[in-house]
């Protein structure tokens, strides 16, 4: 068994720190930067994905509340007065968009009614072409309540592809430090290039800890979100075809 070089182990057993908030205190200027800037990247990644959650999970949980109270009502002044107590509800905002665009319909059409011959109303016996607005009214409201769930998302993925890079960075700039040092020295043993590449490969690790979650959770996020558009789609021209039938005529 051939025996280690003196001067490896020593070099080994002395400077090197072998832990990782070692390392950190050890490595140059520019890497701790780039440590620190990871770190906010980080920090702030996982409070959008606290938020995220909690917004979602709030959102479904009154979708299903007002679901239940759209059911069991029979008109849609009584849904829409149900739709009040749920302002965290997706389908309760796009039910109180239509709904106000069609009572902003039917009250022109009373008046016009008024007008001409009689001062009778029925809500189903008028004419009326305002169904275009109501889908309009829907589509806006649908994609508004999308954009407020998918909001803060782009900073997930910024971190997703930006943080290894910025990790790189820092290991190219710490290996380059490196490097220089070993120029100085005149030497290219393991005791001196270990320690700085060392430290510098923090950076890439702290990169890809930083970014990994975000890409996750981003893409957890976009298919839940995606889902639930599609149900806000579907209740929409439930909704639609409902006033449609019995309101519009």
């Amino acid at each position: 068994m051939k025996e280690i070089p003196y001067v490896a182990v020593a070099g080994l057993g002395g400077q090197f720190q072998g832990s990782v908030f070692g390392m950190i205190l050890d490595a140059g200027l520019m890497v701790q930067f780039v440590l620190l800037l990871l770190l906010m990247f980080s920090v702030i990644s996982w409070a959008i994905i606290w938020l995220k959650h909690r917004s979602i999970k709030k959102a479904k949980k009154e979708n299903e509340l007002f679901l239940d109270a759209y059911v069991r009502s029979t008109k849609l002044s009584d849904i829409f007065s149900e739709a009040k107590k749920f302002p965290e509800s997706t389908m309760a905002e796009i039910f109180r968009s239509g709904y106000s665009e069609l009572v902003k319909i039917t009250k022109a059409a009373r008046e016009k009614v008024s007008v001409r011959e009689t001062g009778e109303y029925t809500d189903s016996g008028y004419e009326l072409k305002g169904i275009d607005n109501i889908e309009r009214a829907l589509n806006r409201a649908s994609s508004s309540e999308t954009g407020k769930l998918e909001r803060a998302l782009g900073f997930l993925a910024t971190t997703g592809s930006a943080c290894p890079f910025i990790g790189l960075f820092g290991t190219v700039w710490g290996i380059m430090d490196t490097f220089k040092d070993i120029g100085a020295r005149g030497s290219a043993t393991l005791a001196v290039v270990a320690p700085g590449i060392s430290e510098a490969l923090v950076a890439t690790a702290a990169g890809l800890a930083a970014a990994i979650p975000a890409v996750i959770f981003y893409n957890y996020y976009t298919n839940k979100i995606k889902n639930m558009a599609m149900d806000m789609d579907a209740f929409a021209s439930e909704l639609t075809n409902i006033i449609e039938r019995n309101y519009l005529k």
